[in-house]
């Protein structure tokens, strides 16, 4: 019989190699349930049988992957993924390896057994980021890893990752094998008729999978938060050549307040109005408060609930460069907070939609955020600040947004959430130059010359 210690009642042998099969069995009950599964029916139907039904399972699938991209890559893809990555990447030996490598085991100071953090589930919810929940071993802390980010890195052979916890002895690793976007994309084309423009599917970029990076105007407001040379105002940019035909037909009105007068200062000779000064701003806030209501009574009077967009009753777009001087600083911060909260929650039925670019998105500084019912998070630098743009757990799902380099080759480069699943997706904004915005504003003064309606204060 083992000796047993008389301090805390352990003993120095380990369980028998059985029940450790045993343990591991019941954790990972896939491994015997799909090849008891396959054995059963071999038995029971024949090899000939089985064969078939694999092959057509095969077949199905890959009809699936060919015909319907959008459905395979949402519900088998990420599930294969996961699968391959946690039997190839993250169990056995790879992973036992990487934790020696690292020095991110403990040894028993009993028996001498070396104890290893525990892989409890692997998502991969797209092609380049996995999520990992690991169970760590007596003796270490999430800090036990966090200070060997580096050296994990090499270890597994990825670009970076990062380190949340999940809960008591539990923590995430958010692991990134690759940079899915290594060219620039550029800016989308300017549609020739307004009756090419689908507002409910603006061409804004590419996604990680190789797809188009499309979001919806109607019935949203976008809020695109980063830090300087984030990239933000691309989105801006892209955005408005793919308006470009409605803004020249005058279907669409541009309400522009632009504190850096900078970024958005080309605008000023096609905009319904435009401000630059805190005042000036202000006071085109209010008044786009005061469209929104004069737009609601319209409706009201013609009984109708949703905007008919005409010449007569276009949509109103406010677009807000650097909503913390506007709603955090200065004198009128409280003034617009109000009207911009009007905005977000009664707008949307009237086609008063507002586009916020904000370097700081935290909730002191844009406490109107929740309203912005699409959000871009492109390079920040708090890990605190992912969760407050795109939802809680958004960055323990793979929104690395804080991890991204601040170098210019990464402009663009940002997350957005699905609407169903709420899973990250990595995008990439389209890239659009002086001569491109240029050629925007040419073009849709060169179909209303006049202008009548316009109104720039500076």
């Amino acid at each position: 019989m083992g000796k047993t210690s008389r301090a805390g009642g352990e003993s120095r042998r380990r369980p028998g190699a059985e029940w450790r099969a045993a343990a591991w069995a019941v954790r990972h009950p896939g491994s015997l349930a799909v090849p008891g599964a396959i054995g059963v029916g071999t038995a029971e139907l024949g090899p000939a049988a089985v064969g078939t039904g694999a092959g057509t399972a095969a077949v199905v699938l890959g009809a699936w992957y060919r015909a319907h991209p959008d459905t395979f890559d949402r519900w088998v893809a990420p599930q294969l993924r996961s699968w391959r990555r946690r039997w190839w990447t993250y169990m056995g030996a790879r992973w036992r390896r990487a934790m020696e490598d690292c020095e991110l085991f403990t040894t028993h100071r009993k028996t001498g057994v070396d104890r290893f953090p525990r892989v409890l589930k692997v998502r991969a919810h797209s092609p380049t980021v996995d999520t990992v929940w690991v169970q760590l071993a007596r003796g270490q802390s999430m800090r036990s890893f966090t200070d060997r980010v580096e050296e994990l890195c090499a270890a597994l052979n990825v670009e970076r990752v990062g380190v949340e916890k999940v809960k008591p002895r539990v923590i995430g690793l958010i692991v990134q094998h690759s940079e899915p976007f290594t060219e620039i994309i550029d800016a989308p084309e300017m549609p020739a008729d307004s009756d090419a423009v689908d507002l409910g599917s603006i061409y804004l970029g590419d996604d990680e999978y190789g797809g188009e990076w499309r979001e919806s105007l109607t019935g949203n407001h976008w809020f695109v938060a980063g830090a300087t040379g984030a990239g933000k105002n691309s989105i801006g940019w892209s955005l408005l050549r793919t308006l470009a035909p409605m803004l020249r037909d005058g279907l669409v009105r541009l309400w522009v307040c632009d504190p850096k007068q900078m970024e958005f200062a080309k605008l000023a000779p096609i905009a319904h109005r435009y401000a630059a000064t805190g005042e000036d701003c202000a006071d085109l806030i209010a008044d786009y408060v005061t469209d929104l209501g004069e737009g609601q009574r319209r409706l009201a009077g013609r009984g109708k609930r949703k905007l008919s967009v005409s010449a007569e009753n276009p949509i109103n777009l406010l677009i807000a460069d650097e909503l913390g001087a506007l709603l955090a600083y200065g004198d009128h911060a409280r003034e617009n907070r109000r009207n911009l909260a009007l905005v977000g929650s009664q707008g949307r039925s009237s086609g008063h939609h507002m586009v916020g670019f904000v370097q700081e998105p935290t909730k002191d500084t844009v406490p109107v955020r929740d309203l912005f019912t699409v959000r871009v998070c492109l390079r920040l630098t708090a890990a605190g600040q992912v969760d407050g743009v795109l939802g809680e757990d958004a960055r323990l799902r793979g929104a690395l947004a804080d991890e991204i380099p601040n170098v210019p080759e990464t402009a663009g480069i940002g997350y957005v959430v699905r609407p169903r699943t709420r899973t990250p997706v990595r995008v990439r904004a389209a890239y659009v130059d002086d001569r491109e915005i240029d050629q925007l504003v040419t073009f849709v003064r060169a179909g209303n010359p006049g202008r009548t309606n316009l109104e720039v204060v500076a």
